[in-house]
């Protein structure tokens, strides 16, 4: 297995370190070769971690929505996780060569991915949904793949957010109305996508405009 200073000392629980790598609930944690991709050298804690991939996702927004792309390319998909996470991981970008705990298996995204473009491109062209729903149920997909190592969820927000645009839709809310309680607002997220692995999308999308 490959080593690096950083998982070791993570592992063994004598450094500043040992909080770094925490992950909320419903998340896929990194492996300890995902963990030795992290770039700044000057990061010890989580809430260093999460400032420097919010500042990396603000300056990513801003070039997702300084002009029109053709969004529903594998590229793109691509291209936009590397702006969103490129300061900070060596991994953006690049799909997840590992399995989790949540997820497809790894080698099938390519083809799911390539599947859920060309079937959204289909719902777009045939009207087959309202924007919203549309980029919902894109969404949820996206979620459901799991394509990167990590950042999923807040890749496909802002894909779901910038194909609803591209419809003549507002952006999403996503929840932000109620960020008193930022946990209480996950754990709204979460109820929602597990509902809409069972094929009931409504409360996604009450959610996404909430």
């Amino acid at each position: 297995m490959k080593s690096c200073a950083t998982s070791t000392l993570v592992c063994s629980g004598t450094s500043p370190l040992r909080d770094l790598f925490e992950q909320p609930e419903n998340t896929t944690p990194l492996t300890p070769e995902e963990m030795c991709e992290l770039i700044p050298a000057h990061i010890a804690y989580r809430s260093e971690l999460n400032e420097a991939e919010q500042e990396n996702i603000a300056r990513a927004q801003d070039w997702a929505l300084a002009r029109r792309r053709d969004l529903l390319s594998e590229k793109f998909v691509k291209d936009l996780h590397r702006r969103m996470f490129g300061d900070v991981w060596r991994w953006a970008g690049k799909f997840r060569t590992s399995e989790g705990n949540l997820g497809i298996a790894y080698y099938e995204i390519p083809a799911a991915l390539r599947q859920l473009l060309g079937d959204t491109r289909a719902w777009i062209e045939y009207k087959a949904f309202p924007p919203d729903e549309i980029a919902v149920r894109f969404h949820h997909r996206l979620v459901q793949i799991h394509a990167f190592p990590n950042g999923n969820g807040r890749h496909s927000r802002l894909m779901a957010d910038l194909l609803v645009i591209s419809i003549g839709r507002e952006r999403f809310s996503w929840g932000s109305v109620n960020l008193q309680d930022a946990g209480a607002v996950r754990q709204h997220y979460i109820a929602a996508l597990h509902a809409a692995d069972d094929h009931d999308i409504g409360l996604l999308l009450a959610f996404s405009r909430s």
